[in-house]
């Protein structure tokens, strides 16, 4: 799924929820404050933990079925009949941001959503992805009119990519990498590289020049580095402190080609947790915080 480390919940009150039709998903949330993108309001089309990828530093788990096949898993209707909803509930908003519990390009309608949204609303759109699904030029194609493109990229190696990203059998490296570059040509709108490291894994110095090197190739407007912030869904991700996060952007710069590279994790977050009572602790916690995720979802879910 797309990394949702950097999103937390708003200071100011969320949107009211309203009564959905029996059996029908809550689809938009928020808003959340973001660091990035300031406050958004989510849409969230995928079911929960459905992705491309199992990757060992999800702040939501394990993935529940790793998949790459796309469909229309969230009805459209639904969707644009929620966010509808919820925009004349909040008020004004920075972003309408497309993420959530599972990879938004699993979902085969997702460009018509996006196109019906920019006809409903001025507001930008954002899509926040992990990227494995940009080979293909329908996903592509469907994307073209977002604003905004967030593509993440946490390895320069095939070793490493299914090390730390522990993919679908049918995604490889090489063609998401293709896949990528190839979008960010093609796109009129801003992308944003966000590479997620962890301690031991994706830090090292020659692993560090090479995701700069794939950098320079795929020319984003900026790489965000990106460390682990919350519980996660593999006890080896493991955050990088600050200092080894300074030390990785410059490795990263230095082979980046002019690519802008900053680092987004928060200052409190680059340094290691503290754990104590071993792993059952550190399970609770974890559990203690998706219940608390899940239910902020569903308290501020606007229905159709």
């Amino acid at each position: 799924m797309p990394n949702l480390q950097t999103l937390k919940t708003a200071p100011r009150a969320a949107a009211m929820p309203a009564k959905s039709r029996p059996g029908a998903a809550a689809r938009v949330f928020g808003p959340v404050s973001s660091r990035r993108l300031g406050l958004s309001l989510g849409v969230d089309v995928i079911p929960r933990k459905r992705c491309t990828l199992d990757c060992l530093y999800c702040q939501l788990g394990r993935s529940a079925r790793v998949t790459a096949a796309r469909k229309e898993y969230a009805p459209r209707g639904v969707v644009l009949r929620q966010l509808r909803a919820a925009l004349k509930k909040t008020g004004p908003v920075d972003w309408i941001t497309f993420s959530g519990s599972g990879e938004p390009t699993l979902h085969s309608g997702l460009g018509a959503m996006i196109r019906a949204v920019k006809r409903m609303t001025a507001t930008p759109v954002a899509v926040i992805t992990n990227g494995t699904l940009l080979a293909d030029p329908l996903v592509r194609r469907g994307l073209r009119e977002a604003d905004l493109v967030i593509p993440d990229l946490d390895a320069g190696s095939a070793r490493v990519f299914r090390r730390i990203n522990r993919p679908h059998p049918s995604v490889r490296f090489r063609r998401v990498v293709e896949g990528i570059a190839r979008f960010t040509r093609g796109f009129p709108g801003r992308v944003w590289l966000e590479v997620v490291l962890l301690k031991g894994v994706n830090d090292s110095a020659a692993e560090l020049r090479k995701i700069g090197a794939l950098a320079a190739r795929i020319r984003p407007e900026r790489v965000q580095l990106n460390t682990v912030v919350r519980p996660p869904a593999y006890r080896e991700a493991k955050p990088l402190g600050a200092s080894a996060l300074r030390s990785a952007r410059r490795l990263v710069a230095s082979a980046a080609g002019g690519v802008p590279v900053d680092i987004v994790a928060p200052s409190a977050a680059a340094r290691p947790a503290r754990r104590r009572g071993g792993r059952e602790a550190e399970l609770a916690a974890f559990m203690d915080r998706a219940r608390r995720f899940r239910r902020n979802m569903a308290r501020n879910a606007v229905g159709p």
